[in-house]
């Protein structure tokens, strides 16, 4: 299915691996120009490289920055001062137990994951609305809705993007502007792979075994019974990047593999 995409402009931040650059191929195999982004440089330029080997009509392009930083989005608007696409990709998260969590981290999951996507969410949405074609999507969790009581502080920000792509849906009626959040489920990054790989040393199985066997003792709610592949949400994403995809408006899309119990 032709997804409508070719020699539209996309950002993805956090695009050098894991989701984001499964995020970043697809819309690439759609022809869409991807802007790569992460906060090493070489690393940029090796996935922009690689895009453009397997995508030769496409321009793929080094946006290297660490969102983070005010100056630094500054500098990435001076260099790419309008897109067609945002997808919001970038996030940290670690495993910690509340009483651990004080102010300093709070803040810095806050900035990190919920600022620094506002931030381009900001500066990019009123050209999207101005040439009334625009598509932004933050990448959340399905922790957003259902917390484990692992990660707090990453869980707050994610119910927080829920929260923010509504708003900014609402500031987009009767355009071809839409702004919407997909919710993963447990998703098989190369962290992941590396902690699953880590739990079974010594252990000759293939990794699908030792995948399944992790699955069914720590999340047993999961009824795919594996880790959710990159490309799956890649292929989801350029689907709501596409031109068909428009009547959805501050929708939270679930793609958990079961892990919400709930209707809604």
């Amino acid at each position: 299915m032709d997804m409508g995409l070719s020699n539209k402009t996309a950002l993805v931040t956090g695009s050098t691996r894991g989701i984001g650059k499964a995020i970043a191929i697809e819309l690439a195999k759609e022809g869409a120009n991807v802007l790569i982004n992460g906060r090493n440089h070489e690393e940029v330029e090796r996935t922009v490289n690689e895009i453009k080997s397997n995508f030769p009509a496409t321009f793929p392009q080094n946006a290297a920055a660490d969102i983070v930083s005010i100056q630094h989005r500054e500098a990435l608007f001076c260099k790419f001062p309008t897109i067609d696409i945002l997808v919001n990709s970038m996030g940290i998260y670690e495993v910690m137990q509340y009483e651990d969590i004080n102010d300093e981290i709070w803040e810095h999951y806050f900035r990190t994951n919920v600022l620094a996507a506002n931030g381009l969410a900001k500066f990019y949405l009123p050209s999207m609305l101005k040439h009334d074609f625009g598509r932004i999507i933050f990448i959340a969790s399905e922790e957003a809705i259902m917390p484990s009581g692992l990660m707090p502080q990453y869980c707050m920000t994610k119910s927080m993007l829920l929260s923010l792509s509504k708003s900014l849906s609402k500031l987009t009626i009767g355009k071809e502007v839409t702004v919407n959040t997909i919710m993963p489920g447990p998703s098989l990054s190369e962290n992941v792979q590396q902690i699953i790989e880590g739990m079974y040393p010594n252990d000759d199985r293939i990794f699908s075994e030792k995948e399944k066997e992790f699955m069914t003792t720590n999340l047993p709610q999961s009824e795919i019974q594996r880790f959710i592949k990159p490309i799956e949400i890649g292929k989801l994403a350029a689907f709501l990047c596409s031109p068909y995809a428009s009547a959805f408006r501050g929708s939270p899309i679930r793609m958990d593999g079961g892990m919400v119990p709930t209707i809604f």
